[in-house]
């Protein structure tokens, strides 16, 4: 795990889950913040947690179970990590009046309520500090049932920002939680499922609804406890702002716009879109603009992407992609490149990639380069090129931008991919493609092929992918290896498949293989399980008879 600097905008807090088994399973304590003009977090329902102060290091002598160094080895800092678990222990003391503390040996503490009540409120009003608490009773803050559960960073640009480690205990036995109707005007135990409901109208920032939705796939207060004990190398969540047709929004990592906005927008300055919307040209670099054409669908998700790319120096652009026959996407295309086409790349001649092409030929007379189709459905049959690219071709655009050909078989036998090398950003087309697997369609496509070209990919040097369909892609050999891990997980449900219902057709052998895909996909899932087949035939692991495929 690596060091973490809190970011000078943002203020360090902890948060702390207190959990126990209900009537209906797991429950989680919550509180909802008071209303307050302009702060985010108004009304929201959140855990109980707060800023760190500077009055916890006082406190770090009146501790049980967990001492600075262990602390701050466990949240990858360099010094200072008791200060997070003492703060979540006095926060959650101060908005709720659960405290977790003991004697000295250990054992249970005595002190009522009623006599930790006036400390209390002179602790929410900065009178006294835990340390003085402690000291005035004997006791020792316990803090060995505390575990790590994840970090959570406020998004950059945002006018209050904090650093926030959080943190599960079990419920302390014997005590009842209070709100402090300062900052908790109410408290509610609920089951994660319930908050999350619809009915529950629980404000909810973010971050709560992940980790609700994280507590949530356990039954019982200890599973969930002792999962978050089981935790290591716990990776720092930073959301981001993205901008939306429906207003701004926060963008979490998992999310595919995401490593775009944080491309694009850094500091949080500018929020990037959160969503593709066809027609709008989206500058991705100093040499790239992207524009997606009006055709979404199951098979193109938002559309497909057309891309120019240029020398900053240069007065013309290249175009990959044309996309599909469509005036609107043509003229905007037209518009965005002000008329000064050079190039027409095309990356593969299905029909959502191609067929722009020659209607951009003749507005601008700039040649099209791509392979021809195959006679195979599906293809474009009047793509007609001026050249055909060779594989390792390189284009100058310009002093310094340069277009490489890859050719990648594989979910067509003409596809080629193109390597802006000075960006070291690959232009994939239908290769690798966003948030999902491409069809692979015998005979043109072809399963071997495909994932050969996968590995070959990984001996590029690449930074970005900017596929056919989506936002661009980050970590490419991630990407990619996680590809073919994919892949060749299906091949071994094929094999499995094969031992347990073979000899079988398409139509029996889907089910089992495609379980985890909606029934209503499983048509288009037969042509990949038909390329995964051929390849096993090749492979000798298959054999097919009549239609019926049988393991070898």
């Amino acid at each position: 795990m690596t060091a973490h600097q809190t970011p000078a905008d943002a203020r360090r807090a902890a948060s702390l889950m207190f959990l126990r088994d209900g009537a209906a399973g797991l429950e989680v304590l919550m509180l909802r913040r008071a209303e307050r003009d302009g702060d985010l977090r108004s009304g929201a329902c959140v855990f109980p947690g707060g800023v760190l102060d500077a009055a916890d290091r006082d406190a770090h002598r009146w501790v049980l179970g967990a001492d600075d160094r262990t602390a701050s080895e466990s949240l990858a800092l360099p010094e200072g990590g008791l200060d997070y678990l003492v703060a979540a222990v006095r926060e959650s003391f101060e908005e709720v009046g659960l405290l977790l503390a003991c004697h000295a040996d250990g054992s249970p503490t005595d002190v009522s309520t009623e006599a930790l009540l006036p400390w209390r409120l002179r602790l929410q009003q900065a009178d006294t500090s835990m340390a003085e608490i402690c000291a005035a009773f004997d006791l020792r803050l316990d803090l060995r049932s505390l575990h790590y559960h994840s970090h959570w960073l406020t998004p950059p640009g945002l006018p209050k920002r904090f650093d926030t480690r959080f943190f599960t205990v079990l419920a302390p036995p014997g005590q009842e939680a209070q709100a402090d109707r300062g900052e908790a005007v109410e408290l509610m135990w609920t089951t994660p499922a319930a908050a999350l409901g619809p009915g529950s109208g629980y404000k909810l920032l973010p971050v709560t609804r992940r980790t609700l939705m994280a507590l949530s796939r356990f039954d019982a207060a200890e599973a969930a406890h002792a999962e978050a004990g089981a935790r290591r190398d716990i990776p720092l969540i930073m959301p981001r702002r993205g901008a939306s047709r429906q207003g701004p929004r926060i963008v979490l990592p998992h999310e595919h716009a995401y490593a775009e906005i944080a491309r694009l927008d850094p500091d949080g300055s500018r929020p990037a879109s959160a969503e593709i919307v066809p027609g709008a040209v989206v500058r991705l670099s100093p040499r790239i603009l992207r524009i997606t054409a009006p055709n979404p669908g199951v098979m193109t998700g938002p559309g497909t992407n057309s891309y120019l790319v240029a020398d900053p120096a240069g007065d013309g652009w290249a175009l990959i992609d044309p996309g599909p026959h469509d005036v609107s996407h043509c003229q905007a295309l037209l518009a965005a490149a002000a008329g000064r086409l050079t190039q027409v790349f095309v990356t593969h001649t299905h029909k959502d990639h191609s067929p722009g092409a020659d209607a951009l030929r003749r507005a601008t007379g700039a040649p099209v380069l791509g392979r021809r189709p195959p006679a195979q459905a599906g293809h474009d049959e009047r793509f007609e090129p001026d050249a055909e690219p060779a594989h390792g071709q390189r284009f100058s655009l310009g002093p310094t931008t340069t277009l490489r050909v890859v050719h990648t078989p594989g979910h067509a036998s003409n596809h080629l991919c193109f390597l802006l090398e000075e960006e070291r950003t690959l232009f994939t087309g239908d290769h690798v493609m966003q948030g999902s697997t491409v069809v692979i369609n015998p005979p043109d496509g072809d399963m071997a092929a495909y994932l050969q070209a996968l590995q070959d990919l990984l001996q590029e040097d690449l930074d970005w992918l900017a596929p056919g369909h989506g936002f661009l892609v980050a970590d490419p050999p991630a990407v990619l290896r996680a590809l073919i891990a994919h892949r060749l997980r299906r091949e071994a449900k094929v094999l499995q498949a094969l031992r347990t219902h073979g000899p079988g057709d398409l139509a029996a052998l889907v089910r089992p293989v495609y379980d985890d895909v909606p029934e209503s996909l499983h048509p288009v899932a037969q042509r990949s399980l038909l390329a995964h087949l051929l390849k096993l035939l090749r492979d000798g692991a298959a054999s097919e008879a009549a239609g019926r495929w049988s393991a070898r």
